[in-house]
């Protein structure tokens, strides 16, 4: 994962596109597509990047639930690109956390490893990604980004452990959201 991510922030150009990241990693599998697709939103980003990667990640986990064999996007989605910047920025404060993930990280409570663990992982994912899609703007999608890297990490690893701390991060991201909508609806009616 962490070669993956260091020849993607190497790439060439201001922008960098959808298809480039599918271009890098080629036959590599759904996992690094959701690890490359939550790592934007490890940090506060402005809004249209966690609701572009969060589309993504609903429609790539969609065919996770369906069993497809190899991720496929709309062109239209392949087109779309997030400022290089940005992207290596990121990049750059997660390879740290990455590598010693992978250092650390080892093949144990397979939990979703076989064919029903294939639509259990999608769903999971669709759930984070439909809260990273409705989280507080710019920090409220930091714990869904934190959760759905977990995941797909753990997935790539063939770590359970990963994968449930992914899934607690998801559940604190959760809270975190609720809240702030609850403080937003409670501001709101005080003021009617």
């Amino acid at each position: 994962m962490s070669q993956v991510l260091t020849i993607l922030a190497n790439e060439p150009g201001e922008r960098i596109a959808v298809k480039t990241i599918f271009g890098a990693l080629s036959d590599r599998s759904f996992a690094l597509l959701v690890v490359l697709l939550g790592l934007p939103n490890c940090l506060p980003m402005p809004p249209p990047i966690p609701a572009l990667c969060a589309v993504v990640l609903i429609v790539v986990a969609g065919q996770m639930v369906f069993l497809r064999p190899s991720p496929w996007l709309p062109r239209s989605l392949m087109t779309r690109s997030v400022p290089r910047a940005d992207f290596v920025r990121a990049v750059g404060r997660a390879l740290p956390f990455v590598n010693r993930l992978e250092r650390w990280s080892q093949p144990r409570w397979n939990l979703f490893d076989a064919r029903m663990g294939g639509v259990l992982s999608g769903l999971l994912l669709m759930s984070l990604a439909i809260g990273m899609l409705f989280a507080a703007p710019f920090i409220g999608q930091v714990p869904f980004g934190v959760a759905v890297c977990l995941v797909g990490l753990g997935q790539v690893e063939r770590d359970g452990l990963l994968v449930v701390s992914g899934i607690v991060a998801g559940v604190i991201g959760t809270a975190l959201s609720a809240g702030f909508l609850y403080a937003v609806f409670k501001t709101v009616e005080s003021m009617i």
